[in-house]
Parts: C-alpha cells; sequence; structure tokens
C-alpha cells in the first residue's frame, strides 16, 4: 500500500459524513495531546514555516491561559481550533475534525494486509455508491453537452468514468462544466479533464511540497482516449463552493484562456496536503504545499477566482448555455438550416430566463376550446392540453406565444382578431405550422 493512497484514503474519510457519536466528551490530556501533536506537525509540515509557528505558539499559548476550559465536547473543541487557525493563516483547507470512529477504522486497516486491502476495499465501495460524485451527463438544446461533477475523483475507476464522460461529449458543439457544487480532490482529475481541451501537450500546474521540498508538476497527457476538442468553445459553471482542485482546474483554463468562466467567485484555496490523525480523536487536513501557476506564477488562495460573466450561481447554467449557444451560431454562420434551430433554441432560453409579462386579463381571455387543443386559466397561470394528453404550463415568449413545458420543438401562438382570440396554431422546430379555431359558444 502506497503512502499516496494512505493519504487519499485519510482525505477521503475526512469528508464522509459522520455518525452521531454516542461519546463526544473530551478530557484536559485529550486537548493537551491534540495541541501537542498538531503543534508538531504545523511547525514540521505546514506549508509556510513562519506561520505555522505563529499558530503553533498561539494554541499552545491559549490552552495555558485556559481559553479552552470548558470546551468538553469533541466536535465544539475541534471547530474552535479550526477557527483559531484560521483567524491567522486565513487557510480554509487547514481544518480539525473530531472523527474517533474513522481514525480507529483506519488504524486498523495498517495492522495487516488482509485489513489493508478490505479497508481499500470498502473506501471504493464508498466512491462506487456516489459515482465517484459524477452527478448528471447529458446534452442541452443546441448540442451543447453538460457534464455535473461534485469532485475530483483520484480512483483509477473514477478516472475512466471521466473519460468517459469526456468520450460522451466528444462532438457537443460547446462543453460545459458544472462544478459549482464542487469541493475539490484529486489534481489528477483536472489533468485528464483539461487534456481533452487542447490538441498539444500543455504545461497545467506545478505543486511546491514543503515536506519534501520538491517540485511536482503536471502537463496534459500525452494521449487521450477518444479524440480531443481543442476548438469547442468550454464554459466552467463556479461559485462560492467552488474549491481546491476545482479551482486548479478553473483557474488552468482561465489563464490559458480556454475557457469561459460563469457564476460567482471561487472559495480560495490553493495548498494542497493529506489528513493526519493526529491522536485517536482528532485529525487535521495539513496543507503541505501550494500550487504555481506557470503563467501567473501565482495561485488563487486567499483571493478566489472572479468569473468572466458574473450572474448569481443559481444563474450560472442558463447564462452559460445561452452564451454557448451564440457563439455556435457565429461559428456557423452559412449553415442556415443549424442557424434556425439554434434560433429557436435561443429564443426558448431567454424566454426562461427572462419570461414575458401579460396583463391577466389577456390571459383569461385566451382560455377555451380550440379543436383537440384546450387552454385553462388557473391561478394566474395558462396552461395548455390536447385531448386527454397532460396539462402543461405555458411558458410566455410573447403576449400571444407560447412553450408547453416539457414539450421541444413545439410553440402555441395565439391567433386574434379584433381583440379576440379565435384560434391557436402550432408553430414546430422544422417549420411546419397547424391551426385550430375556437368553438363557438
Amino acid at each position: 500500500m502506497t503512502q499516496r493512497f494512505h493519504t487519499l484514503i485519510l482525505l477521503l474519510l475526512l469528508f464522509i459524513p459522520l455518525a452521531g457519536q454516542a461519546q463526544d466528551q473530551i478530557t484536559q490530556a485529550d486537548k493537551q495531546a491534540a495541541i501537542d501533536s498538531l503543534s508538531k506537525n504545523l511547525l514540521e509540515n505546514y506549508v509556510y514555516p513562519e506561520k505555522a509557528e505563529i499558530m503553533a505558539a498561539a494554541i499552545r499559548k491559549n490552552l495555558k491561559k485556559g481559553l479552552y476550559e470548558g470546551i468538553d465536547n469533541g466536535p465544539a473543541f475541534a471547530e474552535r481550533l479550526t477557527k483559531d487557525l484560521q483567524d491567522i493563516s486565513h487557510d480554509r483547507h487547514l481544518n480539525l475534525r473530531y472523527a474517533p470512529d474513522r481514525i480507529a477504522e483506519y488504524n486498523a486497516s495498517r495492522q495487516g494486509e488482509e485489513d489493508e486491502q478490505a479497508f481499500q476495499m470498502r473506501e471504493l465501495q464508498r466512491s462506487r455508491a456516489n459515482n465517484f460524485q459524477m452527478k448528471e451527463l447529458k446534452m442541452l438544446p443546441g448540442n451543447v453537452g453538460y457534464f455535473r461533477f461534485d469532485g475530483f475523483s483520484g480512483w483509477d475507476e473514477g478516472l475512466k468514468k471521466a473519460m468517459a464522460a469526456m468520450q460522451f461529449l466528444g462532438d457537443a458543439d460547446a462543453i460545459i462544466f458544472d462544478i459549482r457544487e464542487n469541493g475539490g480532490g484529486d489534481p489528477q482529475m483536472v489533468q485528464v479533464l483539461c487534456s481533452y481541451l487542447f490538441d498539444e501537450v500543455r504545461h497545467l500546474n506545478t505543486f511546491y511540497w514543503r515536506p519534501s521540498d520538491e517540485y511536482n508538476h503536471f502537463y496534459t497527457l500525452p494521449s487521450v482516449e477518444g479524440k480531443r476538442m481543442p476548438d469547442v468553445p468550454v464554459y466552467v459553471l463556479t461559485s462560492g463552493y467552488t474549491f481546491s482542485a476545482a479551482e486548479e482546474f478553473t483557474y488552468n483554463l482561465k489563464n490559458m484562456e480556454r475557457a469561459t468562466i460563469v457564476g460567482e467567485k471561487t472559495g480560495g484555496g490553493a495548498h494542497p496536503g493529506g489528513t493526519v490523525g493526529l491522536t485517536d480523536k482528532f485529525m487535521v487536513f495539513m496543507p503541505m504545499g501550494k500550487a504555481i501557476n506557470p503563467i501567473t506564477q501565482t495561485n488563487w488562495e486567499g483571493t478566489g477566482i472572479e468569473p468572466h460573466i458574473a450572474v448569481p450561481a443559481s444563474a450560472a447554467l442558463e447564462a452559460a448555455h445561452l452564451d454557448a449557444l451564440k457563439k455556435i451560431r457565429e461559428h456557423k454562420a452559412d449553415d442556415q438550416d443549424t442557424q434556425q434551430r439554434l434560433d429557436w433554441v435561443i429564443t426558448e432560453l431567454n424566454a426562461r430566463v427572462n419570461p414575458a409579462t401579460i396583463d391577466q386579463t389577456l390571459l383569461q381571455s385566451y382560455a377555451g376550446n380550440y379543436g383537440p387543443r384546450v387552454l385553462v386559466f388557473e391561478g394566474g397561470v395558462l396552461f395548455y392540453q390536447r385531448e386527454s394528453g397532460p396539462k402543461r404550463k405555458l411558458l410566455p415568449v410573447s403576449e400571444d406565444t407560447f412553450i408547453p413545458d416539457g414539450v421541444d420543438g413545439f410553440r402555441l401562438k395565439v391567433i386574434r382578431e379584433g381583440g379576440k382570440a379565435i384560434a391557436v396554431e402550432g408553430h414546430y422546430i422544422q417549420g411546419r405550422v397547424d391551426r385550430n379555431e375556437r368553438d363557438e359558444g
């Protein structure tokens, strides 16, 4: 079992939700042991030695002055120590956790090869059960690929899934990576995904590791399974939760001018490291290194990454999708059929982002029977139903044109004469139009 595996497993353990602890009480001896071990690890491993000395001195002083007296609950003590450390370092990676069960499970795995293999399999099964945090993969209207993943997996199976996802997206005219809920993970997956977006080997990032005084350089891979997509427009959706490896992915692509970042400024964590067991009750994620971007010669620590298109995270997907459709349309200026289809999708997306406001009296006047089609006004909303089909809410495009919810490639237009609705027309993406007159009476 390699050290890298143990570091990965402890990192996974840190973020696995804990079951309710029956006994979270700790003693003064537990607190003393945790601070002694934490101070030692800070001095030996924390990325900035000067800050490590200040933090170690501060928590030892706090303990001596009795500032931790009365904090006899393990999770509360871990939270307080984390706050004290981050108040000095402003390093959101530096995080203490009370996790006696997880630490015992990890320690047991190192007692023998059989236990270790069982432990590894258990952790792999946990990742499989969460599909390696890959949540959604699909094609959006206009042939725009969409890939949402909430973590960067370091497992071989996870990396293979990432490669399979990129192959699925191989014929997309634009790609949207959704990492708004992504808190980070393994830089290998960053490397894999970026490798599909360039047609030549490019230097992505360098990590400096203080404990070994070494530099690790990451480049795009010389070959990938499937095809590369060096010219496809790329979008990355971000939020304030986007952190660590997710920020590396964002920062790499932004500075290489390979992606448009859409959403909110990211969290600002550029210090990689590993989880260290301090005692039989406490563990800490210890930032041991720093990212050094080959273009900026710095990183995003403490500052986060500003988006190109700043919108609330909740609106980022629609904003990116709309911008992607416009870019595709510009690229396919000579293809009238494609342009017509893109215009159709752009109109619909604009309507969803900024629906038209229609007077309620006018909407109500549209209600009625139109042959096999029925318009119903309920609760201030107009609904559409055809024969015995489902009743669908109508999204207004204009005061007389609507999109039935859940129906692709179709719009309904109300025809008026003398201020009165006399018919409805069905407009289809292929250009076909059909009409039904309003029933008398």
